[in-house]
């Protein structure tokens, strides 16, 4: 796949305004490996591969398992293997991922309310347009993971 222009390098103001939307919900007090779990989960939604190559990369640097990682596209048939907080957080992300088919339901904000502050809820819903945003620009133009370039 032949990537189709450098929209870092053309846009850099934007993309440092996307940036800094990145470093609030990285300062948010969300657990980091909470929001990698959402972003991974979205991107794999999308079928976004620099940002799955990513996210991968980024939860296994920091220590999650690998079956943890291999289970996340299956997460509701994982049993415990993600906590009732997690699944909140990776129906509420589906559920926005989807939006013009899910509609975001009730059951979804009140799984989500259960276990998230309002203010988490904010940053969890501002981490998934943020993912969402980012991989319309990998999957537009065409960004290819380092894992898949060629030598």
């Amino acid at each position: 796949m032949t990537q189709r222009l450098d929209h870092q390098a053309i846009a850099p103001e934007g993309m440092r305004s996307l940036g800094g939307v990145y470093m609030y919900v990285n300062k948010s007090g969300l657990p980091h490996e909470l929001v990698d779990l959402v972003y991974l989960r979205v991107s794999q939604i999308n079928g976004c591969a620099y940002c799955v190559a990513a996210h991968s990369r980024d939860l296994l640097k920091a220590g999650l398992s690998p079956i943890k990682l291999q289970m996340l596209n299956v997460w509701r048939e994982a049993g415990t293997l993600f906590s009732p907080r997690e699944r909140a957080a990776l129906q509420w992300a589906e559920s926005l991922t989807r939006v013009s088919q899910t509609g975001a339901p009730q059951a979804d904000y009140d799984m989500l309310s259960e276990f998230y502050t309002e203010r988490e809820q904010v940053d969890l819903t501002l981490a998934v347009g943020l993912i969402n945003t980012y991989n319309r620009l990998a999957i537009g133009f065409r960004k290819t993971p380092d894992v898949v370039m060629p030598a």
